[in-house]
């Protein structure tokens, strides 16, 4: 079965503000009873135990013991941790005052993370090693490749400790003392920042004097370490540092054991929308290597007392659910919204046969051993953001892909980008958004989507750009229907709200709003359910296929579509159904419905006119947006991912039916001035010019029209496909019947089309002289070598010169009937087509 490496997205994030450690368990020497191994005579040789944790130390027993003498920490690793894999886990608890570029740099977002271990070599020293788990190999037979690979990808030595003591008796070692008090103090990307995130930030070299440790602190599967640490400013986005003033920030970094065995992998599927960790297989082909991923997912397992339950088919409980917890700096009246979101998902996990799987709780308030920053806790953390957003990240095992913990970013204004959604898209079928605050409830149930959305990230899921396209346009109107099956079979969709109903449908909030849909649940039966029956990824692969082929055989809501197919019409964002021609049609009659209101429903005493202006401009770009989904469709090509075993090929292109229906689309809805958008007192309270408003949207959608992209793949598909094609010839011939319509009625030609018809004449030409440049590369034997850059866009040179030919000629014809300003334009058009048609040449050397 064929593989997917997907992106695997690694980052979490974690407290937005400092609360109470966990308070550690903390133990005097006298109680610690460790024989002492005799002293080596060299000067900083290893010493007795109680010469090195003497009467002074505070100690917290864990996984490491920590001892804390005065400024000094030590680490005291036991011999059953050598080796061990851990993962280093560091955030930011508190954040500097800097400016923070995309959505990073708030308290609570992770800076690092890495893999680590602890071993012993002979001179009594502990190495600390970074891992990697970039090529992988299992077999560990006397020929296996497992030597190999290890040997050509030796783990780097991050630092070396001098044993400082031992502790155990005189014939077995049982644990080494080291002091790690200085390289936690000394800047380093295993502990703190890593190289990336530093430039992102313009943080610079650390201020020795101006940082320390704060606390370490240890419990039975995890080290938490707070430091304060100050640094100089470094250049952020290529430009220079223009102040001296530091950025301080509190750092936490959690070290968490990792499993001893890890969890059983399974592998990742294109047809199925998972994270997933990628690596070079050496197993796989015998005659090669391959490219594996195996998928991202929490370990579900039954209780042992309920293992036969489970295999019978009943609902059983997991031995660890997932439990995530609510930022305490939450505001309260948000706190039960947040949880439904979480607990959403119960339904999807009751079909991969587990109940109580998952559950939302709110954080502790007095309990000393919780902490939002440990890494063992799950956290919705609230932060006091401008950013309108959230972000549903996860840290997992690189080994396996188990995930370890997730903290979800949640900003405080995603409650304005919820709002203005749902007032532009729902606002003619729902009263309660035509307001410029919603009421509590309102918008409870918009964060309750946005957190089902996130802790579907968290779980493993990827978005499925694809799964709306499986609902057919009429059904969107269908009260019954829709309200029964939702708008769209995925919460993991972009697709926000059904802004396809009408008024006059009378579809209720069920029918409006997204829900964890068909796809969502069979998404996480397929990474979640247990097959104790597979004792290996390889084993329950042909098993997954047959059950991914069966599935969508029988279930056609439960298709996925990759973000990342740029080229299938059907994998979009903020789109809906499958006909986005139709759709888009429905969508602009309710934004005609809300241009009008803007103003009244956007209307607050005492305020000004900033809101309205804002909701104006989302109704443009929504109104874009629908234009971008139907031109997806111009040379557009299916992908659907299968294996051997289905029929058919991945590739499909878009039939000539659909293009031209989306010709006529944009015939209709855009290239006919969309006037509905000119609105005089909306321009009069907020300043926003007519002409400019409609010609930075005429410029930003005839400059993808035209673009070579389009008119090469056209090219391209006429010579290798022998279905009817949409030519490149034709497409073109189309798009000037509509943008030049009025040279052929000889109708006047007012600015706005004035406008788009020179923005269409600036791109035609671009695009001629573009594919078309003639550079000089050399000489040979004293002749200029002159090529065209780009011959595979050739014949898009040859096409548009024959097209900007025939067009001058009709509007050559159009000159005689046309008068004023619309005779000057014309002249003015042929005048620049005169101009574009002489070739370019650059680099002509001079004689």
């Amino acid at each position: 079965m064929f593989k997917s490496i997907l992106c695997t997205l690694a980052i979490g994030s974690f407290a937005m503000f400092s609360y109470g450690q966990k308070k550690p368990r903390v133990t005097t020497p006298a109680t610690i009873a460790v024989p002492v191994k005799k002293a080596d005579s060299v000067p900083g040789a290893v010493k007795p135990y109680k010469e090195i944790i003497t009467a002074k130390a505070k100690t917290a027993l864990g996984m490491i013991n920590v001892h804390q003498i005065g400024l000094k920490y030590y680490f005291e690793i036991p011999d059953t941790l050598l080796g061990r894999e851990m993962l280093v886990v560091n955030r930011i608890s508190k954040a500097a005052s800097n400016p923070r570029p995309q959505m990073m740099g708030y308290a609570g977002d992770e800076i690092a993370e890495n893999v680590i271990s602890f071993e012993r070599i002979a001179n009594d020293r502990i190495l600390l090693r970074l891992n990697s788990y970039n090529e992988h190999s299992a077999d560990t037979t006397a020929n296996g490749l497992y030597k190999s690979v290890r040997n050509s990808n030796i783990q780097p030595i991050v630092a070396s400790f001098p044993v400082k003591a031992y502790g155990g008796d005189s014939t077995k070692l049982k644990s080494s003392v080291i002091d790690i008090t200085d390289f936690i103090n000394t800047e380093n990307e295993i502990f703190f920042f890593s190289a990336a995130v530093k430039g992102l930030l313009g943080i610079g070299g650390i201020q020795t004097d101006r940082s320390y440790i704060n606390s370490i602190s240890a419990y039975p599967k995890n080290v938490e370490i707070r430091t304060v640490r100050t640094y100089s400013r470094g250049p952020i986005g290529g430009q220079p540092t223009t102040s001296t003033i530091p950025y301080t920030y509190e750092l936490n970094s959690s070290i968490v054991l990792l499993p001893k065995v890890p969890m059983k992998t399974r592998f990742a599927d294109a047809r199925v929308g998972f994270f997933a960790q990628g690596y070079t297989d050496f197993d796989k082909d015998p005659q090669g290597v391959k490219q594996s991923a195996v998928i991202v997912r929490w370990r579900l397992e039954p209780k042992d007392a309920d293992i036969e339950k489970y295999k019978r088919g009943e609902l059983v409980e997991p031995k660890k659910p997932i439990v995530y917890y609510i930022d305490p700096a939450t505001p309260a009246k948000w706190v039960p919204y947040l949880i439904a979101g979480v607990n959403d998902w119960q339904k999807a996990f009751e079909q991969a046969g587990f109940k109580n799987a998952i559950k939302a709780l709110p954080a502790p308030t007095n309990d000393p051993n919780w902490s939002i920053d440990d890494a063992t806790h799950n956290v919705i953390v609230y932060k006091p953001s401008a950013v309108a957003n959230a972000s549903g990240p996860n840290v997992h095992d690189p080994r396996s892909g188990e995930i370890i913990e997730s903290h979800i970013n949640w900003y405080h204004n995603i409650m304005q980008l919820v709002h203005n959604w749902y007032m532009i898209q729902a606002g003619p079928l729902d009263a309660r958004a035509q307001k410029p605050k919603f009421d509590d409830e309102l918008m409870g149930q918009l964060i309750r989507f946005v957190s089902s959305h996130e802790v579907g990230h968290t779980l493993g899921l990827l978005h499925n750009f694809g799964s709306s396209s499986t609902v057919p346009v009429a059904k969107l109107r269908d009260k019954a229907w829709v309200e029964a099956h939702g708008h769209t079979p995925s919460i993991m969709d972009y697709a926000r709200f059904n802004y396809v109903a009408q008024p006059e449908d009378h579809i209720s909030e069920k029918g409006i709003f997204p829900r964890i849909g068909d796809y969502d649940k069979w998404a996480i039966e397929f990474g979640y359910r247990w097959r104790p029956e597979f004792k290996t990824a390889e084993e329950e692969t042909p098993y997954l296929n047959k059950l991914i082929i069966d599935s969508l055989k029988t279930n056609k809501r439960l298709f996925f579509g990759a973000e990342n197919l740029f080229t299938d019409p059907r994998s979009q964002s903020e789109d809906m159904g499958d006909n986005a021609m139709l759709a888009g049609t429905y969508g602009i009659k309710n934004l005609k419905r809300v241009v009008p209101n803007i103003m009244a429903w956007t209307r607050e005493p005492n305020e000004g006119y900033e809101k309205t202006g804002e909701i104006y401009k989302e109704v443009i770009k929504q109104y874009t947006q629908y234009l971008g989904h139907v031109i997806r469709n111009f040379a557009g090509t299916y992908t659907t991912f299968k294996s051997v075993e289905q029929p058919g090929g991945l590739l499909a292109p878009v039939s000539y039916a659909t293009q031209k229906q989306a010709m006529k689309f944009m015939n209709n809805e855009f290239f006919v001035t969309p006037k509905w958008l000119l609105n005089k007192q909306i321009s009069d309270v907020t300043g926003a010019n007519p002409v400019y408003t409609i010609g930075n949207l005429q410029y930003a959608v005839l400059m993808r029209m035209m673009g070579s992209d389009i008119i090469v793949k056209m090219i391209n598909r006429e010579a290798t496909d022998p279905v009817k094609n949409y030519t490149a010839m034709e497409y073109l011939n189309d798009l000037k019947k509509g943008v030049w319509s009025e040279i052929y009625s000889h109708k006047a030609i007012d600015i706005y089309r004035r406008n788009l018809q020179q923005t269409y004449m600036s791109n035609a030409i671009k695009m001629f002289v573009s594919t078309n440049e003639i550079v000089m590369t050399g000489q040979l034997g004293g002749i200029n070598i002159y090529i065209n850059p780009d011959v595979t866009k050739s014949d898009g040179g040859s096409i548009m010169r024959a097209h900007l030919i025939e067009l001058r000629g009709d509007i050559k014809k159009a000159i005689p009937f046309a008068t004023g300003l619309t005779k000057l334009h014309l002249e003015e058009m042929v005048r620049k087509i005169n101009v574009g048609l002489i070739p370019k040449t650059l680099n002509t050397p001079t004689p």
